[in-house]
């Protein structure tokens, strides 16, 4: 019997808390250091304790074929370095039943506000929700507010990161990923915007991971679900260790200073 959306929900968030390693980079921008190695890549998250690991659909198919594991989320949004203007476009590449025959238990896209195909990309989420209910498959919505058409209100703290989750939640995502907002109470905010998992992105892999732990452990606290973190877990010399640590306080409550023991 297929598995209900509560079922994939709770292998990808078990207790409402994940770890998501995505590696879809290469299909926007490609030499990316780190995953030159795909199946080292993905072995060593999985060793670490990942949750979730976020793939284009035809790396899906070759790593759940090779591994038999049940946490391949599969990213049906793309553009590359090379689009000019709508370099930050986000098309829609692939569909829910196929997401599914290829053995991924999510979906993820992204949206990118303030870009001038914003509408474009909002829709393409909107068919993206409505396409993954009727097959019960949850979907992350990794929502960026960053393009040049941002309207900020001087009264939000969040920098637009609140509306972004309040969109996604109101478009039908069941996760949402977002920028660190800064602050605690910021970030507060931004969880309490919405009643669905609120994860956060590494940012740049120039920022150290020992601070990256710290601001974890300060996006907990705020009330925040996990992380969705790329670059600076399969970038890293020891990327299996960094899972780990990040894992120490996402699932086990330890703090960013404890969580720094179980890096080599």
């Amino acid at each position: 019997m297929a598995e209900t959306l509560a079922e994939r929900l709770e292998h990808l968030l078990p207790g409402g808390r994940g770890i998501w390693v995505p590696m879809d980079h290469g299909a926007s921008k490609y030499p990316e250091a780190g995953i030159e190695d795909t199946d080292a890549a993905v072995d060593a998250a999985i060793a670490g304790g990942a949750d979730a690991i976020i793939l284009q659909k035809g790396a899906v198919s070759h790593h759940a074929n090779r591994t038999g594991w049940r946490g391949f989320v599969c990213h049906v949004s793309v553009s590359t370095v090379h689009g000019g203007a709508r370099s930050q476009d986000k098309v829609s590449v692939a569909t829910a039943e196929e997401c599914l025959l290829r053995g991924a238990v999510g979906l993820s896209a992204q949206v990118n506000l303030g870009e001038d195909t914003e509408a474009d990309m909002i829709e393409r989420m909107g068919a993206l929700t409505t396409d993954a209910y009727q097959f019960d498959l949850p979907v992350l919505g990794m929502f960026y507010p960053r393009g040049p058409n941002l309207v900020f209100d001087p009264d939000d703290p969040t920098g637009g990161v609140a509306h972004a989750v309040r969109l996604a939640w109101e478009l039908g995502c069941h996760v949402v990923k977002v920028p660190w907002t800064g602050s605690p109470e910021s970030f507060s905010e931004v969880a309490s915007a919405v009643p669905i998992p609120v994860l956060i992105a590494g940012g740049p892999k120039e920022v150290p991971f020992a601070e990256l732990l710290g601001i974890v452990e300060q996006a907990m606290g705020a009330g925040g679900a996990g992380v969705c973190i790329g670059r600076q877990v399969f970038g890293a010399e020891d990327p299996t260790s960094h899972v780990r640590a990040l894992s120490a306080i996402v699932h086990n409550g330890e703090s960013a200073s404890e969580a720094a023991n179980h890096l080599k």
